[in-house]
């Protein structure tokens, strides 16, 4: 386990450090001049090439990319008018519109986006993973071609369509739930939970879906294996056939499908965020895009492209937790 955790970090590196090339790479092909747009409109070119030379953007962009990576591994000073403004490791850089530092903007909104992942994932594996099972115990029958209907019918809608009609008619309409805000956990659990409710439903509708479809295949894939049909002919029970050795090994596909979605929503929740008007890291993310906020987006790029190996980390070693048969290599 710990040679295969330390083969993971290296990868991890790797792929975060391919990441931040990547994005350099295509934001200094791009048109527009980050110290203007820092600036202002207004501003004339001795001004703008100040804004220049305190940014560092006067150097050349491999040096820049240095002194970015160094900031992550032990910080870095800016020039903030008249004295340094010093920015600790892991230090993402500072923004070229706002001035903040990218890593407290990032951590401002990391626990929205975060709370909105995790909690509409525990709801799309409970309604996903148990439609599915029940679609596969009952195949052939009415509730089978039901549920997969419904779930074909999920998988179309996009989420912003789910969202305004659970909004129109389960906040406004009836009244039944309030209208989605973030209050952080630690401050009012009750809160926490009731203001991230509907956008759980309304991810969890969509997500849950295709949970459902690929549950049911790997359940019917599973069931008809070999070894399945000898613990039936042992005589061993249909529940304990179905929960402690076919449902084992038909999660494992559900778990990858689950580490992949679950990382790369935190950077693509960009519609539910917007929607609900939480503000979270997706919509973050557009809006330092649209004003080629570098710093931002590379930091975000980066805790991205993190959320997504990690995902991936601990999927490959539950592989192994629902599959005796896998092992970590």
């Amino acid at each position: 386990m710990t040679r295969f955790l330390l083969r993971k970090a290296v990868g991890m590196l790797g792929v975060l450090l391919a990441l931040s090339l990547i994005v350099y790479a295509v934001f200094y092909i791009a048109p527009g001049d980050p110290a203007q747009l820092a600036c202002g409109e207004k501003c004339s070119p001795a001004q703008v090439a100040q804004v220049r030379e305190r940014l560092g953007l006067d150097a050349p962009v491999y040096l820049q990319y240095a002194h970015f990576l160094q900031g992550i591994v032990a910080g870095r000073d800016f020039s903030a008018g008249t004295g340094l403004l010093h920015c600790p490791a892991p230090c993402l850089g500072v923004s070229y519109r706002s001035g903040e530092q990218v890593t407290d903007m990032i951590t401002a909104r990391l626990p929205v986006t975060a709370s909105l992942a995790l909690g509409a994932m525990v709801l799309w594996l409970i309604l996903g993973v148990g439609t599915g099972l029940v679609s596969a115990l009952r195949r052939g029958r009415l509730s089978e071609r039901l549920l997969t209907g419904l779930t074909l019918a999920g998988s179309s809608i996009p989420v912003f369509v789910i969202g305004l009609v659970l909004l129109i008619v389960l906040c406004a309409q009836f009244q039944w739930l309030p209208f989605p805000s973030y209050v952080p956990l630690t401050e009012d659990p009750q809160q926490w939970f009731w203001g991230l409710l509907l956008p759980w439903v309304s991810l969890a509708l969509i997500e849950s879906a295709k949970y459902a479809r690929l549950t049911r295949s790997s359940m019917l894939e599973t069931l008809a294996d070999d070894h399945i049909r000898t613990f039936r002919a042992y005589g061993v029970s249909e529940r304990r056939l179905v929960t402690r050795h076919a449902l084992r090994g038909a999660l494992t596909p559900v778990i990858a499908l689950t580490a992949i979605d679950l990382g790369t929503m935190f950077g693509s929740a960009v519609l539910t965020e917007s929607l609900f008007g939480l503000p979270g890291l997706g919509k973050l993310l557009v809006t330092s895009v649209g004003l080629i906020d570098l710093p931002t987006v590379v930091g975000l790029t980066l805790v991205t492209g993190f959320c997504v190996v990690l995902a991936n980390v601990i999927a490959d070693v539950l592989y192994a937790v629902a599959d005796r048969r896998v092992v970590l290599t």
